[in-house]
């Protein structure tokens, strides 16, 4: 039985009530965490991909903050992604922990954070991919496993010391059997009024062998501590309309509705690096705003339940044609696969 587990989980999928954190062993295992300082207007990013190749497992690495545009990526040689729970590590460059994150791409790209009060993802019968999480081998599955949590601990950001102390945290987890997909967009904001709110979606071009379909995904935490996941094809689905500086969603459910509106100036999204995992090597693959404006209205039935705007909002537009378009315009040329951990 146990064999017959981890042949399925293999494909990436996983049982209801299963465990997505744990690594799956297949191309692609993104970690990713979100620091936001409300009253600051800072954001840092930190991610970390572990990626198969032929010849063993390498990671894709990387720290971003806002404001000021500070990013520095790096394509680590040796990566391991922990097949029992959540954990990734990269040689001394990254080392990612339910409770703990630690970055060191240079003496100026250093991150080192404490998680405390921690509110992670109910215990559900699915996570956020809900019912898609148990069909074998699609290209991408996502889970937001932090929807909340007290950062205690400091970043160096170029040429400056960040005290990230009491900054609201998030964190999700991705996967897929061939790294990202053709496209997608992503989003995620805290900083609103009430400081347990938080709300992410992710959608993408899913695909399973010949079946191709477009599929987003919303989760929102309500500030009274629900949480609601809108995006099951039938039962919930979600409408997205996505640009790379306009992102409108309209989920819909028997009893629930979210529309979500984000607006980000293109010149002030960061490219982030996506790996192309048998190669061994990173391509601007993703445009994302770490400091843009998102508001947010839950109904229950035609009553409004909850609505709230946020300033420090992260929208994500991906897809390697634009990007690398993206990144050729701004002179920013692809990452090497032999850079050292510190490489820009």
């Amino acid at each position: 039985m146990s064999r017959l587990l981890d042949a399925y989980r293999a494909t990436g999928a996983d049982l209801p009530f299963g465990d997505p954190l744990a690594a799956h062993g297949v191309a692609m295992e993104g970690y990713f965490w979100r620091f936001t300082q409300p009253e600051s207007g800072r954001v840092v990013i930190a991610l970390c991909g572990i990626n198969r190749a032929a010849d063993g497992n390498w990671a894709t690495l990387g720290l971003a903050a806002h404001p000021g545009g500070f990013l520095r990526t790096a394509a680590h040689p040796v990566a391991v992604a922990d097949p029992h729970r959540l954990g990734a590590v990269a040689g001394e460059a990254f080392r990612g922990e339910p409770d703990r994150l630690r970055v060191d791409l240079g003496p100026d790209a250093r991150l080192d954070v404490r998680i405390t009060h921690p509110m992670p993802w109910p215990r559900r019968a699915f996570g956020g991919s809900g019912v898609l999480q148990t069909i074998p081998a699609l290209n991408q599955y996502w889970h937001p496993w932090l929807l909340g949590g007290r950062a205690e601990g400091t970043a160096v950001l170029g040429g400056e010391d960040w005290d990230l102390t009491g900054a609201q945290v998030y964190a999700e987890k991705n996967w897929g059997r061939g790294g990202f997909p053709d496209s997608w967009w992503w989003g995620q904001a805290q900083g609103f009024a009430e400081a347990a709110a938080c709300v992410a979606f992710g959608g993408a071009e899913v695909q399973a062998g010949t079946l191709r379909t477009e599929i987003t995904l919303i989760v929102v935490r309500l500030p009274d501590g629900r949480v609601l996941r809108l995006g099951d094809p039938v039962v919930s689905p979600v409408r997205a309309q996505v640009t790379d500086e306009q992102w409108t969603l309209r989920g819909r459910s028997p009893r629930w509705s979210v529309d979500i509106e984000g607006h980000g100036a293109i010149g002030d999204a960061h490219v982030l690096p996506v790996p192309l995992p048998a190669e061994r090597r990173n391509v601007p693959g993703a445009l994302e705003h770490l400091g843009a404006r998102m508001s947010v209205t839950v109904r229950h039935g035609h009553r409004t339940v909850w609505s709230g705007e946020s300033a420090v909002a992260a929208l994500e537009h991906g897809g390697l044609t634009r990007a690398r378009a993206e990144a050729d315009r701004r002179g920013a040329a692809p990452e090497a696969t032999d850079a050292p951990p510190c490489a820009r």
